[in-house]
């Protein structure tokens, strides 16, 4: 009998060790690991344990974290720079999620950040390809972490992300629906997203001009740039479309000298400029849309960090350099890049019973504001009306008025004030509010 109780405690000490993560790179329990979503495709994930004040980690939710590009690393961008529990210099965030909530980083498409192909014939070229890799990806996860099958699961993106997320949780739902994966899908955000990019290409000059960061004439140079991207996309003519929509990048350059698409109180180096000037097209929209900063000595950082004291701590196969296929991955996706994903989110809306949430900062200029707005309002779903006749109410955190919300039917909008497109690093206090709203955490 004691040797049979000895026996059991045996085995329950090994089944929490098992259940539980491990020392990684940063504090708190963590695991990470490849699930082969296709042969060739190598998908990786990386998972923080929850460090909030609980008996199981599974009493609290399980989100995941979806960067943009395509081509830019959740587990590198979204990890260091916005919201996991340090940043590139090693100093512990006060405001990282993971103190809530469980968070699951995931490089996506394939061949972005640590996920790699054996060739490029393996690359994703569509959003549905995403899709359904981000699916594979969550059967893996699932087979090796199934406590998390019954765990509330929340999808957040940014900017490109905002493309992935909506078609990605519909492909889920309809995976669950056929018994295929177990999961307890929830919520979906979209977050400064690209889901529309035309909408966001013609709000530019507007929203500069009424800023005052270009004149008549700068605005009259953008919008003629951003009419002819809009001509091509009606004609569906995707890859010219997506060549003039960084000519159009060009032109914004050019009227405002070098303001940042990321936050357009950002200060500018003076040598920015010129060096934009210097790049080509293919150049400009990768550094926009991937690199996600124009300051080569803080890229050379998180290119330093990713390669170097992370990969050993995580034992990153040696032919495996973080990111060394992002480039391929943003130019193999130009017949997709500037198709807009509005249907997507209709039929989340629609037919499934998922929130979906969207948030946006103020001061983001390549997703900006008004387009997302514009976007929203070409929704066509049966409980319209609700919100489009629901009131805006103010975000307040600590008596401060950190932006605001709508909400109708199982949509809800997010206005980031003081922020850029970064919301989750630009004010972490108002997406507190939002984590809260749609997780019921934070």
């Amino acid at each position: 009998m004691v040797s049979a109780i000895r026996s059991i405690a045996i085995l329950l000490v090994i089944f929490t060790v098992c259940a539980h993560g491990k020392p990684g790179y940063g504090p708190g329990e963590q695991d990470w690991g490849y699930v082969d979503v296709r042969p060739g495709a190598h998908m990786f994930y990386w998972l923080y344990y929850t460090t909030a004040n609980v008996s199981t980690y599974t009493q609290r939710p399980l989100v995941i974290w979806l960067q943009g590009g395509p081509g830019a690393s959740s587990t590198g961008y979204g990890n260091f720079e916005e919201l996991g529990p340090v940043d590139l210099y090693g100093d512990h965030r006060n405001w990282t999620w993971v103190k809530d909530m469980n968070v699951l980083f995931i490089d996506n498409p394939v061949g972005t950040g640590y996920s790699y192909v054996d060739n490029s014939a393996y690359l994703t070229a569509t959003n549905k390809e995403i899709a359904m890799d981000l699916v594979e990806l969550m059967k893996g996860f699932y087979a090796r972490h199934p406590e998390f099958e019954t765990v509330p699961l929340h999808i957040f993106s940014e900017s490109y992300g905002g493309k992935m997320a909506p078609e990605f949780a519909l492909e889920l739902h309809y995976a669950k629906k056929r018994d295929e994966i177990k999961s307890n899908l929830v919520s979906v955000a979209l977050g400064d997203p690209w889901t529309s990019p035309i909408h966001s290409v013609l709000s530019w000059a507007p929203f500069l001009l009424e800023l005052g960061i270009v004149d008549h004439d700068g605005y009259d140079a953008i919008m003629k740039a951003a009419n002819f991207t809009a001509e091509l996309v009606e004609q569906e003519r995707w890859i010219q479309a997506t060549e003039q929509w960084g000519n159009t990048q060009m032109e914004v350059m050019k009227a405002s000298k070098g303001v940042d698409f990321y936050n357009v109180l950002k200060l500018t180096k003076g040598d920015r400029f010129k060096k934009l000037m210097i790049q080509t097209s293919e150049e400009r929209m990768y550094r926009t849309m991937v690199k996600h900063d124009f300051d080569e000595d803080h890229d050379q950082i998180a290119e330093d960090l990713m390669r170097g004291p992370v990969a050993e701590t995580l034992g990153i196969p040696s032919h495996v350099k973080w990111n060394s296929q992002s480039a391929k991955v943003f130019n193999i996706h130009n017949t997709d890049f500037m198709k807009p994903v509005i249907h997507i989110v209709n039929e989340l809306l629609d037919k499934t019973p998922l929130k979906v949430g969207v948030f946006s900062g103020g001061l983001d200029l390549i997703c900006a504001t008004p387009g997302t707005v514009n976007w929203i309002d070409k929704l066509n779903w049966t409980r319209r009306n609700e919100y489009l006749d629901a009131p805006r109410n103010a975000i307040s955190v600590n008596r401060v008025l950190e932006g605001y919300e709508k909400s109708g039917g199982n949509l809800t909008m997010f206005w980031i004030n003081r922020s850029g497109h970064m919301a989750p690093a630009d004010n972490p206090a108002a997406m507190s509010h939002v984590l809260r709203k749609l997780t019921n955490y934070g």
